[in-house]
């Protein structure tokens, strides 16, 4: 058996990761548009696996990768790694929140302004000859409460953009509640965020305690109508909850870059009338997953992948 080191890379990459790797003496095989069932294939002789959310590093495909070492997650959300069976088998996994954090915050910050400012909207109807500006007055972050429910790396940029919008910011992590910036409050529960949100942003990552985190109860929680932003994991919302906050009025606003099914055109029927429902609201901003898939972001979560795999190897 020959002696090189090979990495399978599932995900688009920065070539700066690719180089790195390969001063370290791997041999990449890049695979950006590989399945499970063809990963199985070629997996028998890898090291190393560079993924996104083309696979799913199960118990089955790392019983198929016996010189498995260690799997790379290009962005966060360990969720697609059975990271509890992998360290079992003395395989590391290691994730790259920190590259894409800023560029997720700038989006969750563009969105909120173009669904406050109503831009979007009045784009459109000036792309139609259409002028409207009483129809179209905004409203001013100024003055406003948000609620950033997580507050890693992403809630973390977020509320640090936010700083200089003169707002009121709350944030909650069930996990970490210290190391506090001082523009922001810490809460210990999400009573604050019920009592005086007037926006509310997800930053969490899926896992069982957080799966339609945002239903039902949280919405009549809710003291006021709020803005919802969620730009972590699309099964965070409970979609039909949201499609009848936004009807009934206890939901003002919803900005979304993630859904429960992607991409539009492997969700179920229902999941589908529902999104494309609340995509041709005025009072709804929706983007493609496209966040934390800055330019910058790819170049620095190579980066952080690539630093985390030489020292740890």
């Amino acid at each position: 058996m020959s002696g090189v080191k090979k990495v399978l890379i599932t995900a688009p990459v920065h070539q700066v990761l690719i180089d790195g790797l390969a001063l370290q003496g791997y041999e990449c095989i890049l695979k950006n548009t590989i399945n499970q069932s063809e990963a199985f294939k070629l997996v028998a002789d890898i090291t190393g696996i560079i993924t996104s959310t083309r696979l799913d590093i199960d118990k089955s495909l790392i019983d198929a990768a016996p010189l498995l070492k260690w799997v790379g997650r290009m962005g966060s959300g360990m969720e697609i790694i059975d990271v509890a069976y992998a360290k079992s088998k003395g395989i590391l996994c290691f994730s790259s929140p920190e590259g894409n954090a800023n560029a997720v915050a700038e989006h969750a910050l563009g969105m909120l302004l173009s669904l406050n400012k109503r831009i979007i909207k009045s784009h459109d109807e000036i792309r139609q000859g259409i002028w409207k500006r009483d129809e179209n007055r905004g409203n001013e972050l100024e003055g406003k409460t948000i609620g950033i429910i997580g507050f890693g790396n992403t809630g973390r940029a977020f509320a640090k953009k936010l700083m200089g919008f003169d707002m009121k910011i709350l944030a909650y992590d069930k996990y970490n509640q210290n190391d506090i910036p001082p523009y922001v409050t810490g809460c210990s529960s999400l009573e604050r965020v019920y009592k005086e949100a007037d926006i509310v942003s997800f930053h969490v990552p899926l896992q069982k305690d957080t799966i339609h985190y945002m239903n039902a109860d949280f919405v009549s929680k809710m003291s006021k109508p709020f803005v919802l932003i969620n730009t972590s994991r699309g099964n965070v919302v409970d979609t039909s909850v949201l499609w009848q906050g936004l009807q009934n009025n206890t939901i003002s606003g919803v900005c979304l870059d993630v859904y429960e099914e992607e991409p539009i055109n492997i969700m179920n029927d229902n999941l589908k009338a529902i999104m494309l429902q609340i995509a041709n609201l005025s009072n709804a901003v929706l983007t493609a997953h496209i966040a934390g898939y800055s330019n910058e972001a790819t170049y620095k979560m190579s980066m952080t992948i690539l630093n985390k795999i030489v020292s740890h190897t």
